[in-house]
């Protein structure tokens, strides 16, 4: 129960943020934090990361494959696949952030993205983004360091 309300909990804040960046940063656009290096931009995405795929016409298959990806880490969790917590956390992560963007997918029929790495025109991205990419790097930690031992630790 409280790995279903952690989730929620960073789905949530995910939400909020977008949210916020609907209501108060799509009138500016673009409010610079660190002049010519960060900025909070409002961005609307019709595509996957780094806006591949982009297009209305996609939506649907981009969805589908956040749904198959949420489904495949429950089903991961659910068979004692990640046996660390770090594998567990690296999963939730990944869940959380594939949520988020689902429901910007389904609700809105694009993706809100908002931070800006302006100096090396970076592209713009949001907190649903952050959790799959730290989520993916620490499943990649898991996998090449740890599982391998907790599953001789666990025989």
């Amino acid at each position: 129960m409280l790995v279903i309300l952690s989730i929620l909990a960073l789905v949530a804040l995910d939400q909020l943020v977008k949210y916020w960046a609907v209501t108060v940063l799509a009138p500016a656009v673009t409010i610079p934090l660190i002049d010519g290096v960060f900025a909070l931009t409002y961005v609307e995405n019709t595509g996957a990361a780094f806006s591949l795929l982009a297009g209305k016409n996609q939506q649907y298959l981009l969805a589908a494959i956040a749904l198959v990806v949420v489904l495949a880490a429950v089903w991961a969790l659910k068979n004692g696949w990640a046996l660390t917590a770090l594998g567990k956390v690296s999963i939730y992560l990944i869940i959380a952030g594939a949520v988020g963007n689902l429901i910007d997918r389904v609700a809105r029929g694009f993706v809100v993205d908002l931070f800006s790495f302006e100096l090396i025109h970076f592209p713009v991205f949001n907190v649903a983004d952050i959790y799959v990419v730290v989520g993916v790097i620490l499943f990649l930690v898991y996998n090449l360091f740890l599982h391998d031992k907790a599953e001789a630790a666990q025989k």
